[in-house]
């Protein structure tokens, strides 16, 4: 009986070996697993930290040529009560879409002010020519007038 009970325990132990030896290797593969998530997770969140800090960038870059197309230069507008009403605006906006259409806007806004200008250049061009015409008729008939009627020579003050 003594050999029975012996036999038993020596199964036993050996079973009990057997086990730490499995959860030995279940434990390595736990740890395997988890510095494999963990590695991943840092790498996403790195990834998203860069995406950010580019995003970030971004919009500054995206908010200073808005400024710029507005014509907002607080170095060149230093009084201009409208710096801070701009300022608002612009911290108002929070994501790129709203940035993409307040974009959007002043730039079409640009386009209007732009063909206004081309416009007023035209109509100025015109008004130059039209002018100059005038005068140049003007010259040449007070020129006619002063030789036809003055019968003679024509004092002219200087």
């Amino acid at each position: 009986m003594n050999q029975d009970l012996t036999q038993q325990w020596l199964a036993e132990i050996e079973s009990l070996k057997q086990q730490v030896v499995e959860q030995q290797r279940d434990r390595d593969a736990a740890w395997e697993s988890a510095e494999k998530w963990r590695k991943l997770y840092n790498t996403e969140a790195e990834q998203r930290r860069t995406d950010a800090d580019l995003f970030r960038q971004t919009i500054a870059s995206l908010k200073a040529e808005i400024q710029k197309l507005k014509g907002i230069d607080t170095g060149t507008l230093p009084n201009s009560p409208n710096i801070p009403a701009i300022q608002q605006e612009l911290a108002a906006i929070k994501t790129v879409e709203d940035l993409k259409a307040k974009l959007v806007a002043v730039i079409q806004e640009r386009d209007r002010l732009l063909h206004a200008l081309k416009t007023e250049q035209e109509t100025h061009t015109q008004t130059r020519k039209s002018l100059t015409t005038a005068l140049g008729d003007a010259i040449d008939s007070l020129a006619k007038e002063r030789t036809g009627t003055g019968g003679g020579v024509v004092k002219e003050s200087v």
